[in-house]
């Protein structure tokens, strides 16, 4: 799954034939693909560069940011919406108690409302902290961790209900590692210059925030070293999460009984019981080990350091919702430290974020009424019908596969389920309580109301219609237990064409490979581990399966030699299923490319051949300039490699690429034949 700032507006896209004819230098000079264009730069050495290197210069980081591109330019232009739609609710007078646009416009004013939220401080909190003060044993632990769950974040550990990976069909309680405050567990232990100077503004930052709870220094630092004693602790006992990434490793189906024994401190019918949670019969682990670890840290830790640690886990989470001190202390360490950001983002862009995140269900069918063209969900399943064609195509010419192997990938492919645009249901938000007397209330009472949700899917039929996005979302994702992609309706967006439509070079390079992507993530590390129904099935020839993981080990290899920052590779491993998604959609939606009007005329829009067009459109699709110590903390925590890696990447992998640009031997992305990646 997946994306950030160009001024786009939401654009009807239809497919456009364009004249042949060459286009003139001022064509050249405005057009979205020519004009970022770096001829500094070689085409095959760098060609994320080359193709966005102007435009990173005439556009640099804002202060308030991480990164600075696409992603952001098409985010700013989705929250200018958002906020109109939070301003003009907020505004009313007369909404109706409990309207979408009530509770959308008073939750909007809370996080607005700064004056109240600087005398209030974190006082807000106080019936919180009361309660984790009187906890005097290991249950009390165990309570106010499952109260957190429902408001706050996960302490301890993960615990959601989804659907069982072996049976589909059915919602499972499931639970993961978790627990830790800094993005993954290599952050506790690395020995580079970079991790080692994060744990040290970490502790201040512990102890700045300690203090804001009323510690005085010396206990402040003593509850600092604590915590990460603690965290020290479970990191050690976490999985790396490359290891994670096996679901056959990570399914371990246990009894309620079972559980019990294996974690015995941890009385799991308070914990369930706090969750709204009743009669659960089993409980999916994915990593055992992790929880008999835990089982112990509830002893050997004292009660006043399980306090210190659940005090600081219920404030982190809810830092952004309070007094700019608070936030502010949040905002130093988690993004200036981590990610380099120089300034907090302005008041009314955090709140239009955090008012989306709550009541997205609510805001999107506004969105769909008001921003959302008509004939987006008709184009895009237009898009996506073509991208799987040109997938089974692929999959029919393959000389890896057997046969008996390929009338199940096909099978597949087919029982692929796209939701695109928008849904055609909302989901029922009005137990939701919003009001205009507290800011971190409303947002605890939006968590809670999802969590509640989430845990009334148990015991219940699955429902496959649901979608995890809003269609303001712009992302996108695959689940393998549904076998379904999802495109929120934002997604067509095509930045840099106002007022004119795109051409088809921009609508496959763009929308179709995000299709393609998706359709891609079924058949990657992991997804190819689930059958059509969406249940974890080994389908594959045993044949078949090693000739699939040797060509993965081939992308695992390319990606880890790749140097990120600094002295810092990219995880191949970690990142192998995005990879293997971004090469297979840029294939796929190249192919589908191939067969407009515009490639089979050689159309030339601004001194660009078809080809040309289609690459620099995908390189704009990843047109995204990160500061350095974002890019750290990515390749450290997420399976995502950087942006410039997913364009230069896949593209030294495809023949093509080669060809529009001449890329040739002695060039930096230039690859042997027998080195070139070829999956799908």
């Amino acid at each position: 799954m997946k994306k950030q700032f160009f001024l786009p507006l939401i654009l009807f896209v239809a497919i456009i034939a364009y004249s042949s004819c060459k286009q003139s230098k001022k064509e050249q000079a405005t057009d979205a693909l020519a004009s970022h264009i770096d001829s500094t730069v070689k085409a095959g050495d760098d060609f994320f560069l080359y193709a966005n290197g102007k435009w990173f210069r005439q556009n640099p980081i804002p202060p308030s940011e991480q990164s600075n591109g696409i992603w952001q330019l098409i985010q700013d232009t989705i929250n200018t919406q958002i906020r109109h739609v939070c301003q003009s609710s907020a505004a009313l007078k007369d909404a109706s108690k409990g309207s979408n646009k009530q509770k959308i416009g008073d939750f909007f004013y809370t996080g607005m409302d700064s004056i109240s939220l600087n005398k209030k401080g974190i006082s807000d909190l106080k019936s919180d902290f009361d309660m984790i003060d009187g906890i005097k044993d290991i249950n009390g632990i165990i309570k106010i961790a499952s109260y957190i769950h429902t408001v706050a974040g996960s302490p301890l550990f993960q615990l959601y209900a989804g659907q069982d990976d072996k049976i589909s069909s059915k919602i499972a309680v499931v639970i993961y590692q978790g627990g830790l405050s800094l993005p993954d567990r290599n952050f506790y232990f690395d020995t580079d210059s970079r991790t080692v100077d994060i744990r040290k503004k970490f502790m201040t930052h512990l102890e700045n925030m300690f203090g804001i709870m009323g510690y005085n220094t010396e206990k402040a630092k003593s509850a600092s070293k604590g915590l990460m004693s603690l965290e020290t602790a479970i990191a050690r006992t976490s999985r790396k999460r490359e290891d994670t990434r096996d679901p056959w490793l990570n399914y371990n189906k246990v009894t309620f009984k079972q559980l019990s024994i294996l974690a015995p401190e941890i009385d799991w019918n308070i914990f369930m019981a706090g969750m709204g949670l009743h009669n659960v019969d089993s409980v999916i682990v994915g990593q055992p080990e992790f929880l008999k670890s835990l089982n112990g840290y509830l002893k050997s830790y004292s009660i006043e350091e399980w306090k210190d640690y659940l005090k600081y886990h219920l404030v982190k989470n809810l830092s952004a919702y309070m007094d700019d001190k608070t936030y502010l202390e949040y905002f130093n360490f988690y993004s200036a430290t981590l990610r380099g950001v120089k300034e907090p983002k302005p008041r009314w862009k955090r709140v239009v974020q955090q008012t989306d995140g709550a009541l997205g269900e609510l805001i999107g069918q506004v969105y769909v009424n008001e921003y959302l063209p008509k004939g987006t969900k008709e184009k895009l399943i237009e898009i996506g019908n073509v991208i799987k064609s040109i997938f089974a195509e692929r999959i029919k010419a393959l000389d890896w596969m057997s046969s008996a192997t390929k009338e199940k990938a096909l099978n597949k492919l087919s029982s692929v389920i796209m939701k695109v645009g928008y849904p055609d249901k909302w989901k029922d938000l009005s137990a939701m309580q919003i009001d205009r007397s507290s800011y971190v209330k409303n947002v605890m009472n939006a968590n809670k109301w999802e969590t509640n949700y989430m845990i009334s899917k148990y015991g219940k039929p699955v429902d496959r219609t649901e979608w995890g996005m809003e269609p303001q979302t712009y992302n996108a994702y695959y689940n393998p237990s549904n076998n379904e992609i999802c495109i929120p309706g934002c997604n067509i967006i095509v930045p840099g064409y106002e007022g004119k439509m795109a051409d088809d070079a921009l609508l496959y390079s763009i929308i179709g490979t995000t299709f393609g992507h998706e359709i891609t993530h079924g058949f990657d590390d992991q997804g190819s581990k689930y059958n059509a129904l969406g249940n974890l099935q080994n389908w594959w020839t045993k044949d078949d399966s090693i000739k699939f993981y040797t060509k993965t080990k081939m992308i695992v290899k390319q990606f880890s030699n790749y140097i990120a920052v600094d002295s810092l590779h990219i995880n191949g491993e970690l990142t192998q299923g995005e990879n293997i998604a971004d090469l297979g959609g840029t294939i796929m939606a190249y192919e589908a490319f191939r067969k407009t009007d515009q490639f089979k005329n050689n159309t030339i829009i601004a001194g660009l051949n078809p080809s040309q067009r289609f690459f620099l459109g995908y390189a704009l699709a990843w047109m995204v300039n990160e500061r350095p110590e974002a890019v750290a903390n990515q390749v450290k925590s997420n399976e995502h490699s950087p942006a410039k890696f997913r364009v230069n990447g896949p593209l030294s992998n495809m023949p093509e690429f080669y060809q529009a640009f001449g890329v040739k031997k002695g060039d930096a992305l230039w690859v042997p034949d027998d080195q070139i990646v070829k999956i799908w």
